[in-house]
């Protein structure tokens, strides 16, 4: 067998950075952020580069990296970890999960602080901070029941921050829309973890509350969202409410983690399904004069 080369040992970092950014959930944030500068009434805007580009790679390893350093003991006996759906990271890796954390980071947050509003800049700290004291002590809010859900509200911080950054006024609705769309989620898609998460002492809003419970919470909160989507966009309600529905009644139906696994790509599939439509509207809106 060939020696490693270091350009190959270079590549197989690379690669694995990648795989533990977990780039099929990337569109939680990039295109959050993406949709942001379209509400605006631009379709493109130069000034929101710097900000999606960081929202690719970055922040998403910084998310999920740091989740993986704090996860060990819940990953090692989670059977979907190691997939598209998150690496199983050994602690060998941790360090470098860090440092390469560090180095996509930083450059971004010094050229924020340099070269956007103080409110932007504020709300980009607060965005990453949520995220990191998600899973790092001592505030660690994934052991916290409702606070783990609650703080994943911050997925819908880019459509704030972009217009922000941009001068444009938030579009409010769309805004809190996205903020309880994402508290309901974030506890539906921790059913299929409920047991692994029980086993390792961690009780997150799913593990309190548990299959049918959580169906409850977050029926309650795609509710919420559904009509405030309505306000900006009747056909994105629709496709929310309809999409939502599908979830929480087969959730219902069959109330076990099993469930909560089977219906998960569905779950993933979501924010593709009614982003699209999302886009496709405003896309349309912007192109034809009528929106902003």
């Amino acid at each position: 067998m060939a020696p490693r080369t270091r350009s190959s040992g270079a590549w197989s970092n690379v690669t694995r950075l990648i795989h533990i950014s977990r780039p099929v959930l990337w569109i939680n944030a990039i295109g959050t952020g993406v949709v942001g500068m379209w509400l605006t009434g631009q379709l493109f805007d130069l000034q929101a580069l710097p900000i999606i580009l960081w929202l690719t790679l970055p922040f998403n390893l910084l998310i999920y990296g740091v989740n993986d350093i704090f996860d060990q003991d819940t990953d090692a006996l989670n059977a979907r970890k190691g997939s598209i759906e998150g690496a199983r990271i050994e602690p060998r890796e941790v360090r470098l999960i860090a440092w390469a954390v560090a180095a996509l980071n930083l450059p971004f947050l010094v050229y924020f602080v340099l070269a956007l509003p103080l409110a932007a800049v504020a709300l980009i700290l607060l965005y990453t901070g949520v995220f990191v004291f998600y899973s790092a002590p001592p505030l660690r809010f994934k052991t916290r029941p409702f606070l783990d859900s609650l703080s994943n509200a911050a997925y819908a911080l880019p459509l704030l921050i972009v217009p922000v950054a941009l001068g444009a006024p938030p579009v409010w609705p769309a805004v809190a829309g996205l903020l309880a769309w994402s508290v309901a989620k974030h506890a539906f898609d921790a059913v299929q973890d409920i047991e692994e998460d029980r086993t390792s002492g961690i009780t997150t809003t799913a593990v309190r509350l548990g299959p049918r419970g959580t169906a409850v919470w977050s029926a309650a909160w795609w509710v919420v969202a559904t009509a405030l989507f309505a306000v900006v966009s009747l056909p994105v309600a629709a496709v929310n409410i309809v999409i939502a529905g599908i979830l929480i009644v087969r959730l219902m139906r069959r109330p076990t983690p099993a469930t909560g696994r089977l219906l998960y790509p569905l779950s993933v599939a979501f924010p593709y399904i009614a982003g699209s439509v999302a886009s496709a509207l405003l896309l349309a809106a912007i192109f034809f004069g009528t929106y902003p």
